[in-house]
């Protein structure tokens, strides 16, 4: 369970539609998917899949996501996020991803940078197939906000909790890359916009929670969920 243990105080979560999906999707997305989808990779060349291929076996086959792990592997800030990827998690099964085109799924979620989806036991992380040359500090970033939603609940507070923890591992990450920042990418604009919000609140949740709970993809959630009942974040 998640409760306090991150070194950070933030939250954050997906929509939950239906009794097996939930959305882990920011509408104000929908500006940055205007934008070119011609992302750059970032040094994508020196990770050697095959390598880390045994290691991730039972989550992806995809080497984007593995690099992206292995950051957040070595990152406090998403360590606990890394392990409940591998398995250490409200089902104790490692959760599955790939890189999808989620319009095929319903193309009410085209814009979607991911989604998240439980099937009987199994917890699986459908990112963008747009995102696939996106750095993986911002992947990295994503799958740290996308390994807090386990269940089918969802709510206000674990919304925040999450874009926070995001928008945190996004800002350590590219102190050692830090021309990711500037990589054409809308996975960049959207770390870069929680990054901003982030700093705004002078490194509090405070204006990255303004934002979950005046986001119209919200308003049906309630405000706590189990692990996130706390009213001040």
């Amino acid at each position: 369970m998640i409760r306090k243990k991150f070194i950070l105080t933030f939250i954050s979560l997906l929509l939950i539609q239906s009794m097996a999906i939930s959305e882990l999707a920011v509408t104000e997305n929908d500006s940055n998917a205007k934008q070119s989808e011609t992302e750059a990779s970032v040094n994508q060349k020196e990770f050697d899949t095959d390598a880390y291929a045994k290691k991730y076996k039972k989550v992806t086959k995809d080497g984007a996501v593995m690099r992206a792990m292995e950051m957040m592997q070595k990152l406090n800030l998403s360590r606990y996020s890394y392990d409940a990827l591998m398995g250490n998690n409200l089902t104790q099964k490692p959760f599955k991803i790939e890189f999808k085109n989620i319009a095929e799924i319903n193309p009410e979620y085209a814009s979607f940078d991911a989604l998240g989806w439980k099937k009987k036991d199994t917890l699986y992380i459908y990112i963008n197939e747009r995102h696939r040359n996106a750095p993986p500090e911002a992947i990295a970033a994503l799958l740290s906000h996308e390994a807090i939603h386990q269940d089918e609940f969802a709510s206000l507070n674990e919304e925040t909790y999450a874009w926070t923890l995001e928008a945190a591992v996004w800002t350590k990450l590219i102190e050692d890359n830090p021309i990711a920042v500037n990589t054409p990418s809308s996975l960049v604009a959207r770390e870069n916009m929680l990054k901003k919000l982030l700093e705004k609140g002078d490194y509090t949740n405070k204006y990255i929670k303004k934002a979950v709970y005046t986001n119209p993809g919200y308003k049906k959630l309630p405000t706590r969920s189990p692990g996130f009942e706390d009213e001040d974040l």
